[in-house]
């Protein structure tokens, strides 16, 4: 359009002779660019509202008033153009006209440039893109590989301990519940307090049959040997690295608040968050829970045992939650309600209806 514009207003240049003024030529430059474009969108509008029954007004300012400073500039151009032309000939329109080809060129070179770069991005994007699926697909598969694992060596503790069947599927549901209630919301924090409340007694696995079925009391020798199971336990979980974390839970979970439990007899809050929550729920479990030696008590009298026991066996804090959350637990006991099962995030997404499971 510049070129048009550009030539007509040469050739009226050199068919006059008449040397115009530089800025009256600029002018008309202007003028001329307001008119192409107010020709050449005017038609265009048309032809499109027409065809589209669109708002002829609507679509114009749509999508062709953008164009407006464009012509105007391109005007412009034209219009210094010519006035180069009247005041210095062809020599002067070349002299102005190579640099301004050249700009173009560059222009357009950076361009192809970028849009060559912006293709190969968006390729490498894609490219990313399915590597990241491929390897969230493999550390799923991974993950429900573990889930076995740990659910292997669950089943291979109950059977070792027969009396004592479920009680880490109920002491892991109930100490992720307790978590929740004193503010712990991040997945990770509760998938190691769900582990480690679920393998707390792995240690007892290097106990003797002779000691963990024995149905008397123990001796003073064979306690302090049982009291081994929380470093045994923590041993067999470190060597596995996704089960690291739960394993400072295993550790810790026969500490007391008090500093007078085992093995370590550390005191306050010295003992892991997910260590005193579970110590709790693994109580009150024991309390309520039949055993062939004994029956299991009441919910409300392992609810005043555990109160008895604030700020000596347990965290108070962690008192005050199970306080909050006793009525569903003692339903359950009556058989009213039911554990509450937790799942990690990851796993309700595998476990969801509709997906594949293979």
């Amino acid at each position: 359009m510049a070129a048009f514009a550009a030539a007509m207003a040469i050739a009226g240049v050199a068919a006059t002779g008449i040397e115009q003024n530089p800025l009256a030529l600029v002018a008309e430059g202007a003028i001329a660019g307001l008119v192409i474009f107010a020709v050449t969108t005017t038609a265009v509008a048309g032809v499109v509202s027409i065809t589209t029954s669109r708002n002829f007004f609507a679509t114009h300012r749509a999508d062709f008033a953008w164009l407006l400073p464009h012509y105007v500039a391109l005007g412009l151009v034209a219009g210094a153009l010519s006035a180069v032309y009247g005041q210095l000939g062809v020599a002067g329109l070349v002299a102005l006209t190579i640099p301004l080809l050249l700009s173009r060129y560059s222009i357009k070179q950076v361009v192809d440039k970028t849009r060559d770069n912006v293709l190969r991005l968006e390729k490498s994007n894609q490219q990313l893109r399915s590597a990241y699926i491929e390897i969230r697909d493999m550390s799923e598969e991974l993950r429900d590989a573990y889930t076995g694992t740990l659910e292997s060596l669950v089943a291979a503790l109950d059977m070792r301990d027969q009396e004592t069947r479920g009680h880490s599927n109920r002491v892991a549901n109930h100490s992720v519940e307790l978590a929740r209630l004193l503010g712990l919301n991040d997945e990770e924090e509760l998938t190691m307090i769900y582990r480690g409340a679920l393998m707390h007694d792995v240690g007892k696995i290097g106990v003797p049959d002779a000691i963990l079925r024995k149905p008397g009391p123990l001796t003073d020798d064979e306690w302090l040997f049982m009291r081994k199971h929380p470093t045994m336990g923590y041993r067999i979980l470190a060597q596995v690295p996704y089960l690291r974390p739960a394993a400072r839970v295993v550790l810790a979970h026969h500490e007391r608040w008090d500093g007078d439990g085992y093995p370590r007899r550390l005191k306050g809050e010295a003992i892991p968050l997910g260590a005193r929550i579970f110590a709790l729920a693994d109580t009150y479990d024991a309390i309520v829970s039949d055993r062939p030696y004994r029956d299991g008590k009441s919910p409300d009298e392992a609810l005043k045992e555990i109160l008895r026991c604030a700020g000596s066996q347990f965290d108070p804090k962690v008192v005050e939650a199970f306080e909050a959350v006793f009525p569903g637990w003692r339903d359950e006991k009556d058989g009213h309600g039911a554990s509450p099962l937790y799942l990690p995030a990851w796993r309700r997404r595998n476990d969801a209806p509709g997906r594949a499971t293979g």
